[in-house]
């Protein structure tokens, strides 16, 4: 899996840094849909270097459920504050994976997760809602890390070392 180039209109938001003051993670959304994110931030906030994970099927629903656990969970350092995700960006990356997913059980979960986040509902119920449609996604990484921010660390490695 490698870095994928998104259109110019493609809209990137932040759901935290994996360490400050080091990469942020987050999500890309153009016309094909939601792909996790890395990126760099310089001095000014502005957007340096970025990452875009190429990454389809299960492998893709693992990165974006990751991260969208990771954000619920509280696991990342506070994003830059010009890139950051809101409830509303979270709530469509979830409304857009239950539209995308093949697997009926897994649309129910993702549904129960959207429901959770649009009752407002504390994070460790999306958390426990969105783990649910990951242990179903039968994804080769749920086996191996089950840790969310392990995953993250490591897939920013691999698309980070596969530009330079």
């Amino acid at each position: 899996m490698g870095n994928v180039a998104l259109g110019g209109g493609a809209q990137r938001v932040a759901v935290g840094y994996l360490a400050a003051p080091g990469p942020w993670v987050g999500f890309a959304h153009d016309a094909d849909g939601y792909r996790l994110a890395f990126g760099e931030t310089q001095a000014a906030d502005t957007a340096a270097a970025q990452w875009v994970s190429d990454a389809e099927g299960a492998a893709r629903l693992t990165e974006l459920l990751t991260v969208a656990i990771a954000y619920y969970g509280e696991m990342l350092e506070g994003p830059p504050p010009s890139l950051e995700a809101t409830q509303a960006d979270l709530a469509e990356l979830v409304r857009w994976l239950g539209v995308e997913d093949p697997d009926r059980r897994r649309r129910l979960r993702l549904s129960e997760a959207l429901d959770a986040i649009d009752d407002g509902l504390a994070g460790d119920v999306v958390v426990a809602r969105l783990s649910g449609v990951l242990a179903l996604a039968g994804s080769p990484q749920t086996d191996e890390q089950a840790d969310p921010l392990d995953l993250l660390v490591s897939r920013y490695e691999a698309l980070s070392a596969s530009s330079a």
